[in-house]
């Protein structure tokens, strides 16, 4: 993934979130995606991780369901080899890293990290 792209990501991947647009959203992810988060643990109980999008799209509406206000707002992205890392500020003001590996076009792995203290608020 070279700048541009990740800059063409980023913007959408923002704009999805923000319109809590679930479909959207989950267009950039495979159908066997795995993510893991603290969240998921909160909202589902388990390891943490969610695997498969139909998983993932049940996570991800329960959690706007909770929090109507959410919104993200870009801090940074840095982009590795098929990986990217989006730092962003939630609706909270508490920062936030997502860390999406890419198969191809779309993200096979994603991993939201959180400061220990936001992610073990309630």
């Amino acid at each position: 993934m070279n700048h541009a792209d990740a800059e063409l990501f980023v913007g959408r991947w923002v704009d999805d979130w923000n319109a809590h647009d679930i479909e959207a959203i989950l267009s950039h992810f495979t159908d066997d995606v795995v993510f893991s988060s603290p969240l998921a643990i909160q909202l589902l109980g388990g390891s943490g991780e969610v695997h498969g999008k139909e998983a993932l799209r049940r996570y991800w509406t329960e959690g706007i369901r909770r929090t109507p206000d959410l919104h993200f707002e870009v801090l940074a992205f840095y982009v590795g080899v098929n990986v990217l890392v989006i730092n962003y500020r939630n609706q909270r003001g508490m920062p936030v890293s997502e860390v999406l590996r890419f198969e191809g076009s779309l993200v096979k792995e994603g991993h939201g990290t959180y400061v220990v203290e936001d992610s073990l608020a309630t």
